[in-house]
C-alpha cells in the first residue's frame, strides 16, 4: 500500500461566485424597519426555487415589468402608481432601501408592486418564468469603474442570455448609467448579444423614456454637467 492510500480524499474546490454587489447596509431607520415587518408579508416576495405564478401573484394577467437594483424604490414606485394596468417586481439586496420602497408603496396606496429582497442573480434563475417578462429595467447601476473590477459588473454575456430567457416576444431591455464609461460597456455587450436589437435611430444610446421618472441625483447631475445614457434594446427571434 502507498503513502497515498493513507492519505484523505481530496475535494474539488468550490468556486466562489463573483457578485456584482456589495452590501452597505448603512442605519435602517424606524420608518424602514417598521414598513418591512408591516408590509413583506403582503408585497415582499421569498427566495426559494421554484418558478412564480406570476398571476396568482397578483390575481390578474397584465404586462410585467422587473427592475434590479431599484435602490430606495422611489422611482419604481413613482412608475408603479403611474401604470397602474402594468405590474412591477422590484429586486433590492439592501435592506434600508427595501423598507423605504415598501413604505411608499403603502403611503401611495398602490398594489401593483412585489419585492425581493435578494441577489437578483439567484431570483431571475430560479423563480421568474421565461417569456414572462414585458421590460426588464436597469438604472444607475455599480459601475464598479476601477478596470480590475469591470467583471463584477452586473451587465455580462451569461445576465443578458438570462434576461433575453424571460423576456416576451417583443419586449425590452432598458438600462442607464451616468458613467460613460459604464455606458460603453452596455452599449458594446447588449449589441454583442443574441437575440436584441437596438432600437436607437443613431444605433447608440436613446433620450430619456417618459416612463423613467427623473430623479433628485440626476436633476442635480444635469445641472453639473453630468450625462445620463439611457439604452433600448428590443428581443428579437434568434
Amino acid at each position: 500500500m502507498s503513502d497515498n492510500d493513507n492519505k484523505p480524499e481530496e475535494q474539488p474546490k468550490q468556486m466562489r461566485r463573483i457578485r456584482s454587489f456589495v452590501k452597505r447596509e448603512g442605519r435602517m431607520t424606524q420608518r424602514q424597519s417598521n414598513a418591512k415587518e408591516q408590509y413583506l408579508p403582503t408585497m415582499g416576495l421569498t427566495y426559494e426555487k421554484k418558478l412564480l405564478d406570476l398571476d396568482a401573484v397578483f390575481g390578474r394577467q397584465a404586462p410585467r415589468v422587473l427592475e434590479v437594483g431599484f435602490g430606495m424604490g422611489k422611482s419604481l414606485v413613482e412608475m408603479a402608481k403611474n401604470n397602474p394596468d402594468y405590474d412591477y417586481i422590484g429586486i433590492e439586496v439592501h435592506g434600508p432601501g427595501v423598507g423605504a420602497c415598501l413604505a411608499d408603496a403603502a403611503e401611495a396606496g398602490i398594489n401593483n408592486l412585489r419585492v425581493f429582497e435578494h441577489d437578483a442573480v439567484e431570483v431571475l434563475a430560479d423563480m421568474i418564468p421565461d417569456n414572462s417578462l414585458s421590460t426588464f429595467q436597469l438604472y444607475f447601476p455599480d459601475p464598479w469603474h476601477k478596470a480590475r473590477h469591470h467583471k463584477r459588473r452586473i451587465v455580462q454575456p451569461e445576465f443578458l442570455a438570462c434576461i433575453h430567457q424571460k423576456l416576451v416576444a417583443g419586449g425590452i431591455i432598458h438600462m442607464a448609467t451616468d458613467w460613460e464609461n459604464y455606458a460603453e460597456h452596455m452599449l458594446l455587450e447588449l449589441t454583442e448579444a443574441p437575440g436584441f436589437e437596438n432600437t436607437s435611430d443613431t444605433n447608440d444610446y436613446v433620450p430619456r423614456p417618459d416612463w423613467r421618472p427623473l430623479t433628485k441625483f440626476e436633476s442635480r447631475g444635469h445641472r453639473l454637467g453630468h450625462g445620463v445614457w439611457d439604452l433600448i434594446f428590443k428581443k428579437v427571434t434568434l
